[in-house]
């Protein structure tokens, strides 16, 4: 554990404010710490990484896992990676982990040590949920680091990598060491807890299959034309490699990421309680 700083102020208690990253202060993020934190003490935190889709509701998410922290004594970090980065325009830069020279694994990274250099934290592994969005940030950050996972849960990502070494980024994995200069972990991932989370009535696809958009890939519907089935196909595949895969399909629930949160807490608990 890091020796953190002393003379936390007001606004780094409970539901902090918002704080510029330090390492790209572009990019800011918000904690939740338990109310039993004390500075002076000596009990350690586990540690939570929520990460938003394209609407970006950081501090709406931090607040909906409050309940979670208190429980497990774990703090809750929300990371808040906001649109117009790489262009005015620009929505989804930070899905893809690495965008037009962005390394956004790292910067999530870089805020997990301010966040240690601050708090007491147990290990330099967390748990990370990330929906839509933050569904393809989630399942592509496990792929690069599965030695900082306690355990990762995918929430309904609409555009899938696939471990498909015939396939290039980010359609598969084919190309990773080339494109990244770092090659797939399949050991570690397996350590790793997965758990896969969706509504049942997730089967909108006016966002997710727009082959004019410059981000389109051939292949990237190869598996179906909507959440559920590209999620299903995720899975299979996961199982395929020997990664055992929760999954959950939430009755009566559509693109809804705050519907879906009660099977995260339950397997975010498990873990914990497991550990």
């Amino acid at each position: 554990m890091t020796q953190v700083q002393k003379k936390l102020s007001y606004y780094e208690y409970g539901a902090t404010t918002l704080y510029a990253c330090q390492y790209d202060q572009r990019f800011s993020y918000c904690a939740y710490i338990p109310k039993n934190y004390e500075e002076n003490g000596s009990t350690t935190y586990n540690l939570a990484v929520i990460v938003h889709g394209t609407d970006r509701p950081a501090q709406k998410y931090r607040d909906a896992f409050a309940d979670l922290a208190e429980a497990t004594n774990t703090i809750i970090l929300a990371p808040l990676f906001p649109g117009g980065i790489t262009e005015p325009s620009d929505l989804d830069s930070y899905k893809f982990i690495k965008f037009e020279g962005i390394h956004y694994d790292r910067i999530l990274l870089a805020m997990v040590e301010e966040l240690t250099a601050k708090y007491r934290i147990a290990s330099n592994r967390f748990l990370l949920h990330g929906f839509s969005g933050g569904g393809h940030f989630a399942h592509r950050f496990f792929y690069f680091h599965p030695d900082r996972l306690l355990g990762v849960s995918i929430g309904a990502p609409g555009i899938i990598t696939y471990l498909d070494t015939t396939k290039p980024w980010y359609v598969g994995v084919g190309d990773l060491e080339q494109q990244f200069g770092v090659a797939l972990k399949l050991e570690q991932m397996r350590r790793v807890p997965v758990q896969m989370v969706i509504g049942s009535e997730d089967i909108d696809t006016w966002e997710i299959n727009v082959k004019d958009s410059p981000l389109w890939m051939e292949g990237l519907d190869s598996f179906g034309q909507t959440r559920l089935d590209r999620l299903r196909a995720l899975r299979d595949n996961y199982e395929r490699e020997g990664i055992s895969v929760r999954y959950d399909e939430v009755p009566q629930v559509a693109h809804e990421g705050f519907k879906i949160l009660e099977p995260v807490k339950q397997f975010f608990a498990n873990i914990l309680q497991d550990n």
